[in-house]
């Protein structure tokens, strides 16, 4: 893989709120020359040119541990901003409505839609939850020729390529529109990730997919010297 240029003047803030594999996340940004801080200070997020909000964990727990961190007001304020940020598993799911783990717990609101549990898996063998592993994401837009900035965070990647998955929910957007690829388990077609204006999530964590998880990584930081660049 080609390595960009060096742009250690950029950042990009990683949320820590002990729930999600922080330094594996740092360094496959810091493989394409950006600066990042893994950190909880709303000064720090709010003047990155860019937010990963990473998680592993139960839904609950995490808004509790993000609202006792005061961090829920600085994420919404930074997704208003316009400067991009990059959900990742939990961290995908944090941003829909609601969840039905283990109850109903209200969601950071970005995205309209819910988080769901694996249900009616079917087929001969049985599956078991958590979904652990590899697998396809399908559904992957096509390079858009005319206005690279309607491309996607998955360019480079062909349909059907693995990731690596670990997950018990999926999240169901309200508008499918924003669904970039889906992914199978069992009988059940989940949305795998999203994008809407500044907002990229995926269920599968792309650091631990090698060099096409490394990919979509190298697609958000060029998205965000683009933007840098452009001034939004």
């Amino acid at each position: 893989m080609k390595l960009m240029e060096n742009y250690s003047n950029l950042n990009i803030a990683i949320v820590d709120y002990g729930m999600g594999n922080l330094f594996s996340i740092k360094n496959a940004c810091n493989t394409f020359g950006i600066s990042t801080v893994i950190t909880s200070s709303r000064e720090e997020i709010a003047n990155a040119n860019a937010l990963i909000l990473p998680g592993v964990g139960a839904f609950g727990d995490a808004m509790k541990i993000l609202e006792d961190l005061n961090l829920i007001d600085t994420i919404l304020e930074f997704v208003s901003s316009s400067k991009p940020i990059f959900g990742i598993c939990l961290g995908m799911q944090l941003m829909m409505t609601e969840s039905l783990e283990f109850g109903v717990h209200k969601g950071l609101g970005i995205i309209d839609g819910n988080v769901v549990p694996f249900d009616n898996l079917g087929g001969n063998t049985i599956l078991k939850v958590p979904h652990i592993g590899w697998s396809r994401i399908n559904g992957i837009p096509k390079k858009n020729e005319l206005d690279p900035w309607q491309d996607t965070m998955l360019n480079g990647l062909n349909n059907g390529e693995y990731m690596y998955f670990v997950h018990s929910f999926y999240v169901k957007p309200r508008h499918t529109d924003i669904s970039i690829s889906y992914s199978q388990y069992g009988n059940v077609t989940f949305t795998s990730s999203f994008q809407y204006k500044n907002i990229f999530a995926c269920q599968f964590h792309p650091e631990k997919s090698g060099l096409k998880g490394l990919e979509i990584y190298k697609n958000f930081i060029n998205r965000i010297v683009k933007q840098t660049i452009k001034g939004d």
